[in-house]
């Protein structure tokens, strides 16, 4: 069943920019907001299956340089 997570990425002071645009190339990204907050970058990522989730999360988007930390909420289905 496909999942929808809500990914909210801090990034390194002055990298906001380039992490934002390096996540238009993560597979599985929907949405992207940067923010006013306790967070930089609100990332939307759609993904097969649950299982799917980590690797997407631990290659893909914490690999960016500028990415400091993120928080992963998986939503509920429809």
């Amino acid at each position: 069943m496909p999942v929808k997570v809500y990914v909210f990425v801090i990034t390194d002071a002055g990298h906001t920019k380039k992490v934002f645009e390096a996540l238009k190339e993560v597979p599985g990204v929907t949405e992207i907001h940067e923010v006013m907050g306790p967070y930089d970058i609100i990332v939307e990522l759609e993904a097969p299956n649950l299982v799917d989730v980590p690797p997407i999360l631990s290659k893909e988007i914490r690999t960016i340089p500028g990415v400091q930390t993120t928080t992963s909420l998986v939503a509920f289905p429809d």
